[in-house]
C-alpha cells in the first residue's frame, strides 16, 4: 500500500509541470489572440477613409487598440478592457511601427458608455509626452494626460486647438458606428502579466516601446503591418 501511495505521489509530481506549462500556454495563447483581434480591428477601421483622419495617424505616436469590449466586463468584479499599444521606433519614435505591449483600460464610468455588444476602443497617443507617461504607471486620463473624443472624416486636421492641446484623441465602434468618445475618468496602464507572459518575465511595456528589444510574435504581423503601410513615417 505504501508503494503505491508512493508510486502515486511520484507521478502527480512529475505531471505537475506540465500542468504549470499548460496553463502559461493557454494564457500565452489569450494574449496572442488579443493581437490578431487588435490586427482585425484597425485592417477594419482603416479600410475606411472616413474614420481615422489620414493628418491624425501620421502625427501619432502610438496607436492603442482595445477589441471587443464588453460593459458586462465592468459590472462583475469592475474588471477591465484589455488591448495593445504599438508606438513608432527609432530617434524621437519617427521610425517604422514597432512591438505591441499589452495594456488595460479600467474604470467604472467606462462601462456606462458602452452598450450590450462589444466596443472596440482606438487611442491615438499624439505626443512624445502622451507615450512616455503611459510606460511607466497607471494614467487617468483627463488628469494624468489629457485626452479628447477624436475627429473623423476624410478632411479633419490636428490643426484645432482642441486636437493640438490634446495628448490622446480616442475613438470606439460599436454595431459597426465608428465615432470620437470620451474616455475622461478611465484609466490606462501597462498589462505587466500579460506583457511577462508574451515575451518573458521582467520584460516590461518600457523595454518593449523605448528600447526595441523584443521581437514581434506572428500574431502581430496584421497590425504591425497595416499600421505601417497607413503611415510609414511620423508627420509632425
Amino acid at each position: 500500500m505504501m508503494k503505491r501511495l508512493t508510486a502515486f505521489l511520484a507521478s502527480v509530481l512529475m505531471m505537475a509541470p506540465f500542468s504549470f506549462a499548460k496553463g502559461a500556454d493557454e494564457n500565452a495563447k489569450d494574449e496572442k489572440n488579443r493581437i490578431e483581434n487588435a490586427g482585425t480591428v484597425v485592417q477594419e477601421i482603416l479600410d475606411v477613409p472616413d474614420n481615422i483622419p489620414q493628418d491624425l495617424l501620421d502625427k501619432a505616436r502610438c496607436v492603442i487598440v482595445l477589441p471587443s469590449v464588453l460593459k458586462a466586463a465592468f459590472v462583475v468584479g469592475g474588471s477591465y478592457g484589455r488591448g495593445v499599444m504599438v508606438c513608432r521606433t527609432g530617434k524621437d519614435f519617427t521610425g517604422a511601427w514597432g512591438s505591441p505591449a499589452m495594456y488595460a483600460l479600467e474604470g467604472g464610468s467606462l462601462g456606462l458608455q458602452i452598450g450590450g455588444e462589444a466596443t472596440d476602443f482606438v487611442i491615438l497617443v499624439m505626443n512624445n509626452r502622451g507615450m512616455s507617461s503611459l510606460l511607466h504607471s497607471k494614467v487617468k486620463l483627463g488628469a494624468d494626460a489629457s485626452v479628447a473624443a477624436g475627429p473623423k472624416g476624410r478632411t479633419a486636421t490636428a490643426d484645432t486647438d482642441a486636437y493640438m492641446r490634446a495628448e490622446m484623441l480616442s475613438y470606439s465602434r460599436a454595431r459597426g458606428i465608428f465615432a470620437g468618445i470620451s474616455l475622461q475618468g478611465t484609466t490606462l496602464r501597462p498589462d505587466g502579466d500579460a506583457n511577462g507572459r508574451l515575451y518573458g518575465q521582467g520584460v516590461s511595456a518600457a523595454s518593449i516601446v523605448e528600447e526595441s528589444k523584443v521581437q514581434s510574435p506572428p500574431e502581430a504581423h496584421k497590425l504591425i503591418g497595416r499600421l505601417q503601410k497607413a503611415s510609414p513615417t511620423l508627420k509632425p
